[in-house]
């Protein structure tokens, strides 16, 4: 019986860390990192490439989380974690208002289309959860995974890497078996049912794919 308590904790904490490391907070960070490293993005110059990644780390992590905690500190909300579909509106909006902000910085530093694109896909999937959790608790975590998902696939399609074919697909096949185990968390962690975990990544998936492949 202990043992098998010790083995429900064990796993327990597995799934809050796989949460914790690929958060919605996250995830555009990895994305971009991603973009940096195997699209011809590689070859500009370093100093450029880390002000964008530590101007969208800022904007996409950095932001949001001073923004939770300056609302958890006036009682606007009650658990950073915002477990309650309730607690999550406000966030929710100021996320997508970050993203959109990230989506003004890379047209105005004049970055390839398809990058914008992937930060105006990932607004829309920021409005959209927004728009849906008045209604239903959807799941952001799994709308980030969807969203790097989208990204990676796209930039292969595109044929915008440069590195080997088998190397691309196995950095998809990757993404997509991270994303399997964060559902899984999720569910885990009694955050989310299957149909709210199925529904984000399809949201992140969806409108990223849709803003690359249509504009960029």
């Amino acid at each position: 019986m202990v043992s098998r308590i010790k083995k429900i904790r064990i796993l327990d904490e597995m799934a809050k860390f796989i949460s914790t490391m690929l958060s919605p907070l996250l995830t555009p960070t990895y994305g971009t990192l991603m973009a940096l490293s195997i699209t011809p993005k590689l070859l500009d110059v370093t100093g450029a490439r880390f002000k964008l990644l530590l101007i969208v780390f800022a904007l996409t992590c950095i932001f949001p989380m001073i923004t939770i905690a300056v609302l958890h500190n006036f009682k606007v909300i009650k658990d950073k974690r915002m477990i309650s579909r309730k607690e999550r509106l406000i966030p929710y909006i100021t996320g997508t208002i970050y993203y959109a902000v990230a989506v003004y910085h890379v047209i105005y530093t004049h970055e390839p289309r398809w990058l914008v694109m992937f930060f105006a896909g990932g607004a829309l999937a920021c409005l959209i959860s927004t728009v849906v959790n008045s209604r239903w608790k959807i799941s952001a975590h799994m709308a980030g995974m969807g969203g790097l998902v989208a990204l990676l696939w796209q930039i292969n399609a595109m044929e915008l890497e440069i590195i080997s074919s088998p190397w691309m697909m196995l950095y998809i096949l990757i993404a997509i078996f991270l994303s399997g185990m964060l559902g899984s968390a999720r569910l885990m962690l009694k955050r989310h049912t299957l149909p709210q975990v199925l529904a984000g990544f399809l949201n992140g998936l969806i409108c990223v794919s849709l803003m690359m492949r249509l504009f960029g």
